[in-house]
């Protein structure tokens, strides 16, 4: 079986309303046409590098080759963990969690993509709330870092509910014009502190030298 030699492809998280894990070879397709159909509003820009600036079909593809490109280059000291999100069944977005040198930093970024249809629904806290759980009580991490631009208000109401804290700005050049990043970092203890969503983790042990650990940590 295929998660004898790669066992992420067996990992699932889950939550009340949720699942995530990696995609088959068609849902793969389905989130490249997901994304094809716009997952923000054309007159403003949330990505640093501008994915979406493309016609539909190429949108579609990029995410297709992205995903494959993170799976192909993946090591424990480099990694980028993209799971599709489900929602009865149905892929509503992508949520990833990455990290370098984790076995040292024991810290992670997040990013992530809903499509336009289900936004405003919870779920981007939801999805979040289910790979810092993998974080921090999988995987022992001390701290999560995210990051959003000055008008990208819907990721930041989601990093205050989850419990970041400011860390910093930084500035950008996006579609040619400056863009202010604002910088969040989330502490082990302020997780504790917020935690509401149920989450569930399946299939962890066999993965946890592909994600730099040799066992898990839990708080």
């Amino acid at each position: 079986m295929l998660a004898d030699i790669f066992p992420l492809v067996a990992l699932r998280l889950t939550t009340p309303r949720l699942e995530l894990r990696l995609p088959a070879p068609e849902e793969l397709a389905e989130l490249g046409r997901l994304a094809a159909n716009g997952v923000h509003d054309p007159a403003v820009m949330p990505f640093t590098v501008p994915w979406t600036d493309q016609p539909p079909a190429d949108i579609a593809r990029s995410v297709v080759q992205h995903h494959w490109l993170r799976l192909g280059d993946w090591s424990p000291e480099d990694w980028a963990l993209n799971l599709a999100v489900f929602r009865d069944g149905t892929v509503v977005g992508q949520q990833s969690l990455s990290a370098r040198d984790f076995a040292v930093t024991r810290e992670v970024g997040t990013g992530s993509w809903l499509g336009k249809a289900h936004q405003g629904q919870g779920i981007g806290t939801e999805m979040r709330a289910a790979v810092l759980e993998l974080a921090f009580t999988g995987l022992g991490a001390e701290e999560a870092v995210s990051a959003a631009f000055a008008d990208n208000t819907a990721s930041q109401t989601v990093s205050r509910e989850l419990g970041y804290r400011a860390d910093g700005t930084g500035r950008r050049v996006v579609r040619g014009a400056l863009a202010i990043e604002r910088r969040l970092r989330l502490t082990r203890a302020d997780w504790l502190r917020h935690r509401r969503v149920r989450v569930g983790i399946d299939s962890l042990p066999p993965c946890l030298p592909l994600l730099g650990i040799a066992a898990a940590q839990t708080p």
